[in-house]
């Protein structure tokens, strides 16, 4: 979902930077997976294209950008996309950023003019700058700490290009130099300084990525409806194989067809607010429970919705499977676990017979309405809850009419539909709403 782009002079670190940024994220954030890559590819036609470029020094600035243009934007959109679009993080190491500083400024080619040649590629979501003396740098390289790198020394070239191309990038990524359209959408961090300890330096990074990922960013490159949508697509896939428990006091789900239960959506939620309500409302005053209010909220919606399309899951297996659009933290998916098994009772908790494993959570059958309801009304379950606070008074069943026919949610109207298509409409007696007017009548009646 993200394009993380590591930059920064020869030298520099940016191989580490890239390692430990990538392993952070693989760690500590739901991602279906976080791939590495780098620019130039050296092994793709075009990528090679670029290099021998620049090592046999037979084209000039302008002609060498044009070569690690081509190269990118088929990066872009025949690798990096489509695994974005799929809910995976990728890091690269070199982007955007490296060209308009040495084709750019080292080069004269000009950054607009590079911005221009490359306005087809994507823009980094955040660009992670690792800055180092090219002083230490070359010692580094002579010393052994990248002599795994055969070539690097030789193409170090000198410590006096160097300091041209860490001044271009002090330049660019401080904003002396205004970065040029589309390049200006991105985040940018740093200069994180590479002169001190290694434990310094990757501090740093864990704590550059953590503070980007956990401001939950909308991501420059794909839209976030799309992505999830992607992921129920999986889920459900991956779902299809798991087997039902027994015996653990557990009765088999329904039918996927008809998870409404012969109920009108609105009123699902309805008798599960009611619930939620007075389990929060029972709680004795010296005691205190740190979970939302509404059954809409984040991080309900998104566990009730995960664990419905789920046969059973472990915390860790469960926020693998939130994925980067419905992400909660660790700390609060335990919370809002053990509140739901506790005090709702709508999830069963087992632990397996053999080994020690962590218990696993099933949601109960009469729940599991509720449940694929959140993930279906996902982009507009914000609305509706802002919805009943304007209108305390209305009963909800009128909710999805009105927001329909206030027409400034077209875009999250359209999304409900569209998750419809891959959920099912619940009942058998409605078909998948094929409009807006549709959508109502299915929110309306079973």
């Amino acid at each position: 979902m993200y394009l993380i782009t590591i930059e920064g002079g020869d030298g520099s670190g940016k191989g580490l930077a890239t390692r430990v940024v990538s392993d952070v994220m693989r760690r500590e954030f739901p991602f279906v997976s976080v791939e590495v890559t780098g620019e130039p590819r050296r092994e793709h036609p075009l990528g090679r294209l670029a290099i021998d470029a620049v090592r046999e020094k037979k084209m000039s600035p302008d002609e060498e950008a044009g070569l690690f243009a081509a190269d990118r934007v088929d990066h872009s959109h025949g690798w990096i996309l489509p695994r974005l679009e799929q809910g995976k993080a990728v890091v690269s190491e070199r982007n955007i950023h490296s060209s308009l500083v040495y084709q750019g400024l080292v080069g004269g080619s000009g950054v607009d003019r590079v911005a221009h040649m490359n306005s087809a590629a994507l823009i980094p979501d955040l660009c992670i700058w690792v800055d180092c003396d090219p002083d230490v740098a070359l010692k580094r390289i002579k010393s052994g700490t990248l002599r795994a790198h055969s070539d690097k020394e030789e193409y170090f070239e000198t410590t006096e290009l160097q300091r041209k191309i860490r001044d271009g990038y002090r330049k660019l990524l401080s904003g002396e130099t205004e970065m040029p359209v589309p390049f200006d959408m991105g985040g940018i961090i740093g200069p994180i300084l590479n002169e001190g300890s290694e434990d310094e330096f990757k501090s740093q990074l864990k704590a550059a990525i953590r503070g980007f990922l956990h401001s939950r960013p909308t991501p420059v490159n794909v839209d976030v409806e799309i992505v999830d949508r992607n992921l129920l697509r999986r889920l459900i896939r991956n779902s299809k194989g798991q087997s039902t428990l027994q015996g653990l006091g557990v009765e088999p789900t329904s039918s996927r067809e008809h998870w409404l239960s012969k109920k009108a959506p609105w009123r699902v939620i309805n008798e599960c607010q009611k619930e939620h309500k007075s389990s929060i409302d029972s709680v004795d005053e010296g005691e205190r429970v740190y979970v939302p209010n509404h059954v809409l909220s984040h991080s309900i919606s998104s566990v009730l919705g995960t664990l419905s399309l789920m046969g059973s899951a472990d915390i860790r297996e469960l926020r693998r499977s939130l994925g980067p659009v419905r992400t909660v933290t660790e700390r609060h998916t335990q919370t809002i676990v053990k509140y739901l098994h506790e005090r709702l009772g709508w999830i069963h908790q087992h632990r397996s017979l053999i080994g020690r494993e962590a218990p696993r959570s099933q949601l109960r059958d009469e729940i599991r309405s509720m449940g694929i309801l959140s993930i279906a009304i996902w982009p507009l379950r914000e609305e509706i809850i802002r919805w009943k606070k304007e209108n305390p008074k209305t009963h909800l069943r009128f909710s999805m009419g009105q927001i329909v026919k206030s027409g400034k949610c077209t875009a999250a109207v359209n999304s409900v539909m569209e998750r419809l298509k891959i959920l099912g409409s619940g009942s058998e007696s409605h078909e998948i709403p094929e409009n807006p007017e549709d959508l109502v009548k299915w929110w309306m009646k079973t």
